[in-house]
């Protein structure tokens, strides 16, 4: 079975070693590079092209949000696996809305890193606790209101999918539906919930409890 090549591209020699310990419990995983700066990550982005890189872009000087869209341009296969330290709210949904795969905060542990890895692997979706309560309080603070979602039994349906991780034309093959159909349903959804990605519609379905 083939490898999943992964980079890892941290500035902190501890954090590096951890991560490659870690890594080498994963099946089928292997790590193919490090990278303490982001010009050494587009440097082996150039010549490696992995499934995964797992990115800590809150090194000033090493690492920034911005090495999130030079990965992105470098490799565009690659999926982003973030292992970060942030604790700023803005700054972490900004890193969300860019389309990185998964977030963990530096504070997981090692299951949580194994699963996130394995999650990102097969292209879904991994937000760790810690940065799923920093988003709900920020997308969805707390307030005295029992009103019923104003979605439908097959709506409801669409977004657990949607925050599994699936795409529309998996999720239309699910429901058998087409995929033209299943557009349909999440534009209507976006426009009930007055959301406006999908990353707020994920943190819609977390706090209403589907996923």
């Amino acid at each position: 079975m083939k490898k999943i090549a992964v980079i890892i591209a941290d500035a902190h020699y501890l954090s590096r070693l951890g991560l490659r310990q870690i890594l080498a419990e994963v099946p089928n995983c292997e790590v193919v590079g490090e990278a303490t700066s982001e010009a050494q990550l587009l440097v082996k982005l150039t010549n490696t092209q992995p499934e995964i890189v797992v990115l800590d872009y809150n090194q000033p000087g090493r690492f920034s949000t911005e090495t999130i869209e030079k990965v992105r341009e470098r490799s565009p296969q690659s999926r982003l696996l973030i292992i970060s330290g942030d604790e700023d709210k803005k700054s972490i949904y900004q890193v969300l809305e860019s389309g990185v795969n998964s977030f963990l905060s530096k504070h997981c542990g090692e299951k949580e890193i194994v699963d996130a890895v394995e999650a990102t692997s097969k292209n879904e979706k991994f937000y760790c606790t810690n940065v799923l309560n920093h988003l709900l309080e920020k997308s969805f603070p707390k307030e005295a209101d029992c009103s019923p979602t104003p979605l439908s039994a097959r709506e409801i349906e669409i977004v657990r999918l949607v925050a599994s991780g699936l795409i529309a034309k998996e999720i239309a093959g699910k429901l058998h539906l087409s995929t033209h159909t299943i557009y349909t349903h999440r534009k209507n959804i976006m426009k009930k919930l007055k959301l406006g990605t999908t990353s707020e519609l994920v943190l819609f379905a977390v706090n209403e409890g589907l996923v």
